[in-house]
């Protein structure tokens, strides 16, 4: 069940009963007791589970064996278990047990004894499960009331491949995957830089999925920052599947069909978003991190626009509007024209519509709701179908499905090629949530010019407008940099302008925002100007935030929790 705490008030938690109450106290208490009773808990509570497996061993010269390993099987390294762990466990020297007591031994095993890179000591019965179930390797001691953690986390992941939604013809072919190490990997790889800061958090009361929040200190905008980590610590759910549970949770407004919250698969579009003081949300068990906070801009524009000549990506980027604008309106403009304005349609090509229509007995509001609905359903149909005959038959289906309804009468050839232009028009689109937009809002506006016609469109056009501008990403303007309009910042929005002009800006923005010292967000972040650091790379470190980043750790510990 989905539970979300409102970030204004938060409810009055209820009060627990004795059972549950002497349930979550026994749950979270530190380890006590013989190592044989500590492997019946645990396999107890986990129900006696075949995969989690124990090995018993004599530690210390000891005629009895006082040392337990466990760990789950199938998410445990087994090569780094039997080499690192075992194998140094057994190898032990008997001068390490001073006869101290368990917990120094423990402690000597831990500096001396393990040859392990990542280890670490629990006391906490709960971390002990969780690094069980996270494929951690624990080591248990007669008597000893702590335990050794190793990081033997291993299984198998889906390796380094190209992108699936998001190709290009030239740039980078790796995408991110389903491990957050990996994903962490690929951006460091990118941006070795030390003011790239990661913090690490835990979401899902069943799940614990790892959460993981980078971005370029001096970049991002400190309170941006600090308003994701409340909305993130807000969240409260069962568990976190994949990053579109938390982009839902944390989202300014849900009632809109535009998404404002940006995704990629792509690591190089993760990393030219960081150096534009984005924030960018990593999951643990999917390849699409989030971007935020986002501008409408964004989803018109593709990796492939910086590794192609200016003039080429202008080109590009124009055709992707024009898309988007068939896209919502071509079978609205043709149903308005063909129902209520036929005077604004030239005499020739009149009369060729006049004469297709004639035997067909539906509306052309009608015909346009029909092929839309059957082009939706193959369109799903060739998503959901295996995919070595998926896209052979949507293509076969909707020839064939196009030719028979016309030569039955039932639908016009006009109808036909509209319908199709509005399809191909949507796969122009690099954001395929920014097309799933459009493809609803299309609909809204046919039913529009099919009661108003032209008047019904404009009408809908103003609200259209009118409900993106009310739009906010994290405090950011929805249509920014077109509205608030800033003609300085018009060279990386709707066009590309060249390198050189775009770094003469990024320049600009850092000394402005060095000379206001502490004054806040930067011009660049003010007029939401979706790439103004995109090419800062030589211009400097932006030092005009100074908020409170003093929760962020370290790399190298936060790289150990997610492993």
């Amino acid at each position: 069940m989905i539970r979300y705490r409102s970030r204004n008030r938060r409810p009055i938690p209820a009060k627990k009963s004795e059972e549950q109450a002497v349930s979550s106290k026994s749950g979270s208490s530190v380890i006590s007791g013989h190592i044989q009773e500590l492997l019946d808990r645990i396999r107890t509570e986990s129900g006696d589970s075949p995969d989690i497996v124990t090995r018993r061993l004599k530690l210390g010269g000891e005629p009895e064996e006082n040392c337990a390993i466990v760990y789950l099987n199938g998410l445990s390294d087994p090569e780094m278990v039997n080499n690192f762990v075992m194998d140094s466990l057994l190898r032990l020297s008997p001068d390490l047990y001073k006869g101290e007591g368990p917990d120094v031994f423990l402690d000597n095993i831990m500096k001396d004894g393990l040859s392990m890179g990542e280890s670490k000591i629990m006391t906490e019965w709960n971390d002990i499960m969780l690094a069980i179930l996270s494929g951690d390797t624990v080591i248990l001691l007669e008597g000893a009331e702590k335990a050794i953690v190793a990081g033997t986390q291993g299984g198998e992941w889906r390796s380094v491949t190209e992108p699936t939604s998001q190709l290009v013809v030239r740039g980078p072919k790796d995408s991110f995957v389903e491990s957050i190490a990996t994903n962490i990997s690929l951006i460091r790889r990118r941006l070795k830089s030390p003011d790239l800061w990661l913090e690490t958090m835990k979401i899902g009361s069943v799940t614990h999925t790892h959460v993981a929040l980078m971005y370029v200190k001096g970049k991002a905008d400190p309170g941006i920052v600090k308003e994701i980590k409340e909305r993130l610590n807000d969240v409260e759910i069962e568990g976190i599947l994949e990053s579109a549970y938390i982009e839902e949770f944390i989202q300014d407004k849900t009632v809109t069909p535009f998404p404002t919250i940006y995704n990629t698969e792509r690591p190089d579009d993760a990393a030219s978003k960081l150096l534009e003081g984005r924030i960018i949300v990593l999951v643990d068990g999917t390849p699409f991190v989030l971007v935020l906070p986002t501008v409408f801009v964004h989803f018109f524009q593709s990796p492939e626009d910086y590794a192609q000549r200016f003039d080429i990506a202008i080109v590009m980027r124009i055709v992707r509007y024009l898309s988007f604008i068939i896209l919502i309106l071509g079978p609205s403009v043709y149903i308005a024209l063909t129902t209520f304005h036929y005077e604004m349609v030239p005499t020739l090509l009149l009369i060729s519509l006049v004469a297709q229509r004639e035997g067909v007995p539906f509306p052309a509001f009608v015909e346009a709701m029909l092929m839309e609905i059957v082009f939706e359903i193959l369109r799903e149909a060739g998503v959901r179908m295996p995919r070595a005959i998926g896209q052979t038959v949507s293509v076969v289906g909707a020839l064939i499905l196009g030719q028979a309804v016309v030569e039955a009468g039932l639908i016009t050839p006009a109808m036909v090629i509209v319908v199709a232009l509005t399809g191909i028009a949507s796969f122009a689109i690099p954001a395929y949530n920014l097309s799933i937009a459009g493809r609803l809002i299309r609909f809204a506006f046919m039913i529009l010019a099919g009661m108003f016609g032209f008047y019904g469109l404009t009408l809908g056009l103003i609200i259209l407008v009118a409900h993106m501008n009310s739009l906010r990403s994290f405090g950011v303007p929805y249509l920014s940099p077109i509205s608030p309009f800033r003609l300085r910042n018009q060279k990386d929005a709707v066009i590309r302008m060249p390198f050189k002009s775009l770094q003469a800006e990024a320049l600009s923005a850092s000394h402005s925002s060095s000379n206001r010292g502490t004054s806040g967000k930067t011009e660049s972040q003010e007029a939401g100007n979706p790439s103004s650091g995109l090419h800062n790379r030589n211009a400097g470190r932006d030092n005009s935030n100074t908020g409170d980043q003093k929760t962020a750790v370290p790399a190298a510990e936060a790289n150990r929790n997610l492993r």
